[in-house]
């Protein structure tokens, strides 16, 4: 599969990865050849970035460390949740514990996977991919500083929910009064929430607040922000970067790790921003570069000690037409390096 901007998908090509509804619905299954109409469609929905599959990379696959059919559910739960929250009713945390935990499974069966946050964005699922990164980001970080599985399961929910003060009307994160901020409102909606522990309060209350004293709403020391909302501060500025809210300019993962890395130690916790280099692909798999040899390739394999120095399959026509294939791995020839990203 390669990974691309949808201005460069043409019709006939196949799609790599569903896209899902913000319900946990299928819009567009894997393998489906896509028209003029679906890429029309996909681009209006709000769709910038897509896999498709590409005949000289077939047995290139994605290693996920949740399964489709979880992240189904969890975006699913997470609709209905957020709806219960926005109309002031319960909603069932004990069928959300029955996925955090079966994520927790997986995601701990496959901790030594480099993390690729891959799921296709829309308008309409923006919120629910955010939620469902930023938790997928937290809780490998969490395994990576040896929390408990209670302790995980807390930051698993507080990740999920950081952002449901976004569902309140009075919401006004320019307004210089911190009770409209939407931490603030966040915090207000889940502290009364008897099935949620108050932790995971104060993860949507703290998210937004950093190491320097200068965060949002309240301007917390960095002695007085939980652990929980450190972490999660680092996955939500790292998946803001790749997808930013409005009209912000994206940044490539290996930009965003360099940005990350710039603010650790200064607004972000410096252990946590570590620990997050450690999980994350800096140049996932399907991703199109240049190289410093001047070839061009596509990222087909990880190294989990080595992120920034994965395999690169370069395909090239010889003068009689036939193709010439080579796999460059990069952590072998180190004097050859990755010169850009191509969308």
């Amino acid at each position: 599969m390669r990974y691309v901007h949808i201005d460069n998908v043409e019709p006939g090509q196949y799609l790599g990865r569903t896209v899902f509804a913000a319900n946990g619905t299928v819009l567009l299954s894997e393998g489906v050849q896509l028209t003029v109409y679906m890429i029309t469609t996909l681009r209006r929905i709000g769709v910038t970035m897509i896999y498709i599959k590409d005949p000289l990379l077939e047995d290139v696959e994605i290693d996920d460390l949740v399964s489709e059919e979880t992240k189904r559910l969890m975006m699913q739960q997470m609709g209905e949740a957020m709806e219960a929250l926005r109309s002031g009713k319960e909603f069932n945390m004990k069928r959300m514990n029955v996925s955090i935990d079966t994520l927790l499974a997986e995601m701990m069966d496959n901790k030594d996977v480099l993390l690729q946050l891959s799921d296709i964005r829309t308008h309409d699922n923006a919120m629910y991919v955010h939620a469902m990164n930023v938790c997928m980001m937290s809780v490998l970080i969490g395994i990576n500083m040896g929390l408990s599985t209670t302790q995980l399961r807390e930051l698993a929910i507080g990740a999920l929910l950081h952002d449901v003060g976004k569902l309140e009307t009075i919401v006004d994160d320019a307004s210089e009064d911190p009770r409209k901020h939407h931490a603030w409102r966040g915090f207000e909606v889940l502290k009364n929430k008897r099935e949620l522990s108050l932790l995971v309060a104060h993860v949507a209350f703290q998210h937004h607040e950093t190491i320097d004293g200068l965060g949002w709403p309240r301007g917390l020391p960095a002695g007085e922000i939980h652990l929980y909302a450190k972490i999660v501060a680092v996955a939500n500025v790292y998946d803001n970067l790749l997808y930013p809210p409005g009209t912000g300019s994206r940044m490539l993962p290996h930009e965003a790790c360099e940005h990350l890395m710039a603010l650790g130690g200064k607004t972000l916790d410096l252990d946590a921003v570590i620990h997050f280099m450690r999980i994350i692909s800096v140049y996932p798999t399907g991703t199109s570069v240049r190289l410093s040899t001047r070839e061009t390739g596509v990222v087909v394999g990880q190294h989990r000690g080595l992120p920034g120095r994965p395999v690169i399959r370069v395909v090239k026509q010889g003068a009689a037409g036939d193709l010439d294939v080579k796999e460059v791995d990069l952590a072998k020839h180190t004097t050859v390096f990755i010169e850009s990203v191509l969308e």
